[in-house]
């Protein structure tokens, strides 16, 4: 059996005054999408948990079929793994924003999206200089504004303790986001239990943010990106730490199918290196045409090819509708113009891993979308209201992938946050 599987990050929203009280989704002219939509069986997805807002790794982790208690690594070593970084059982792994802030107060958590790769790894270089009493630490620049952190301690560190960045909390283990009120600030770290090794996580990541912020406030990079009237990226936003490696099935070991993963971030890598699935990188992840032609050239009988296409996530975040509906016309004009549904062709999965609504500028717990080929087709468009009315009903996200390969799974009788 061949199985596609789509996820589009942050697509899910809510009406928008600005699109006439539609979604992106409705107002996006997406003719390719809504032939696959009509030959298909559609229906909403729950993808981590009820009331849960979640970030992307969790829920794409269930989206791939695992579900965890509170035994979840953390988006941070997910990160790490994925970056390369070396992660040992009680070291501390974050996932990190270079931000901008004055004093305490976030001015902006991506300093103002336009970091470039290489004022990045200098500020990297940077927050080399730190240095912990009693442990060491390595800062790594990702993509962007986007980076990991890993201390490492004399004794071992306990991931139970809060983050820094205000937009985010721990829930069971993993990310979530929160509100924020556009005057937050840079949160102080708590141990969240009694332990020992979370007192000392929490001391270490208050001295290393500290530190951080005097070393890039005097940053010749910071310097460069204030002279030329831009924010410059003096303080890092801490979230989602981890302090172990999970044991997990591998993708094949769960499935029984081989899982190939499409990727381009470090949160993605992780993912697929933790799953044991094959990796094929994706050079500009600003060319969808790349993606739509990796993703039909790896098709193949038994294997499962996982994509995640970015773009709508980050118009939601920006509060920009009309942005991510152009988004969204763009993936179906670049991507899903290249995906043909025959009897006898592969299985083809499409949804989300949260909802972004533009409305909030964050992601929610909104149930999304999800579209199934195979059968009789509904005869409905890939929209959060024609998902609504689908014949799959409610799914939570562990199960849809099961669905997608043509095997039973149990429906929900939830109807959503």
């Amino acid at each position: 059996m061949k199985v596609g599987y789509v996820l589009l990050d942050g697509c899910g929203d809510r009406p928008v005054p600005g699109l006439n009280y539609t979604t992106p989704l409705e107002a996006a002219y997406t003719p390719h999408l809504d032939r696959i939509a009509a030959r298909s069986r559609l229906g909403t997805v729950t993808t981590v948990g009820r009331g849960i807002a979640p970030e992307s790794d969790i829920a794409v982790f269930n989206m791939l079929g695992y579900s965890f208690g509170r035994n979840y690594p953390g988006r941070g070593v997910v990160e790490a793994v994925g970056s390369g970084l070396e992660v040992r059982d009680g070291d501390l792994a974050f996932r990190a924003n270079l931000a901008s802030a004055r004093g305490r107060r976030i001015v902006d958590r991506r300093a103002g999206r336009d970091l470039t790769q290489e004022e990045g790894e200098r500020l990297a270089e940077d927050l080399g200089k730190v240095s912990l009493r009693g442990a060491s630490c390595f800062f790594k620049t990702t993509v962007s504004y986007r980076g990991v952190l890993v201390i490492r301690a004399r004794r071992p560190l306990s991931a139970a303790i809060s983050n820094t960045d205000p937009a985010y909390e721990r829930v069971g283990g993993f990310g979530a986001a929160k509100a924020i009120t556009g005057s937050d600030e840079v949160m102080r770290s708590v141990p969240e239990s009694k332990d020992e090794g979370a007192a000392l996580a929490a001391e270490l990541v208050n001295e290393f943010t500290a530190k951080a912020a005097r070393i890039l406030e005097k940053s010749e990079t910071n310097g460069e990106r204030v002279a030329a009237g831009k924010l410059p990226a003096n303080c890092v936003l801490l979230r989602d730490a981890g302090d172990h490696l999970p044991v997990l099935p591998s993708f094949e070991e769960k499935h029984g199918l081989k899982g190939t993963a499409l990727v381009e971030f470090p949160a993605e890598v992780g993912i697929a290196k933790l799953l044991g699935m094959k990796m094929v990188a994706i050079k500009d992840r600003h060319d969808i045409k790349e993606k739509a032609s990796k993703f039909a050239s790896e098709l193949r009988e038994g294997t499962v090819v996982y994509v995640h296409i970015k773009g709508p996530d980050e118009f939601g975040h920006d509060g920009d509708a009309r942005g991510k509906k152009r988004s969204i016309e763009a993936i179906d004009r670049d991507f899903f113009s290249t995906v043909h549904v025959t009897a006898d062709g592969p299985r083809l999965g499409v949804s989300c891993d949260h909802a972004t609504p533009c409305t909030l500028k964050m992601h929610s717990a909104d149930p999304v979308p999800l579209l199934v080929t195979g059968g009789d087709g509904d005869g409905k468009r890939f929209t959060e209201e024609g998902a609504k009315l689908g014949s799959l009903g409610h799914l939570m996200g562990r199960d849809v992938l099961s669905l997608v390969a043509g095997k039973p799974v149990r429906r929900s009788s939830a109807s959503g946050s």
